[in-house]
């Protein structure tokens, strides 16, 4: 017996049948098996996800309303803080991570899910959590692309919920009770922020 016939290879059929499917709008293949993503909450976010261990499946807004928006500055690049949250070691998640450089967004959590990014848990069962890339003490990172993307994606999910586009609902880390971090830190721009909210 032919041992490289035994082996599935990529025969006319194959290549035929990929490229009907290619042809196929996304919405009308099956869904994915469990454990995939089919899609991001928000539609030009990336699928980035954190490590299972780092946050608790729950079924928001039904099992605990959603009702603010958390800031939060990286103190890491992009990339490290992305790597943190797969680490099931680190014990910690946000549910979306803003690039600087060009405003990029990747979603770690499923805004269903509660993240742990608020070091609260009556804040974590009732908040989305954006992380920023940068450091309080660098503005340079707080570009406007940041700015923008991020305000757009805030304004999003506070349609999506109901929340009201102000400081009393959209609020920095450093607001959250018991907290002892300072971030998003004196050098983020809230009234810049909030009027790019409500203009999104």
């Amino acid at each position: 017996m032919d041992q490289n016939r035994s082996r599935p290879g990529l025969s006319r059929r194959r290549v035929l049948k990929g490229v009907a499917l290619a042809g196929i709008p996304y919405a009308l293949l099956p869904a994915p098996r469990s454990g995939a993503q089919a899609a991001v909450d928000y539609p030009v976010g990336e699928w980035q996800p954190a490590s299972a261990r780092n946050f608790t499946p729950s079924e928001r807004p039904s099992a605990h309303a959603i009702d603010r928006v958390i800031i939060h500055v990286t103190q890491a690049s992009f990339t490290i803080a992305l790597a943190v949250f797969k680490n099931p070691k680190k014990k910690v998640s946000a549910h979306y991570v803003v690039r600087s450089a060009d405003g990029h967004v990747a979603q770690c959590v499923r805004e269903a899910d509660i993240a742990w990014h608020a070091g609260n848990w009556d804040y974590n069962t009732r908040s989305i959590g954006i992380e920023h890339e940068g450091w309080v003490d660098r503005p340079g990172y707080f570009t406007d692309a940041l700015y923008e993307r991020s305000a757009t994606l805030t304004a999003a999910v506070c349609a999506k919920y109901g929340i009201p586009r102000d400081r009393k609902h959209i609020i920095g880390h450093y607001q959250v009770p018991g907290s002892d971090h300072t971030d998003p830190g004196p050098n983020w721009d809230w009234s810049r922020y909030i009027r790019l909210v409500n203009f999104a």
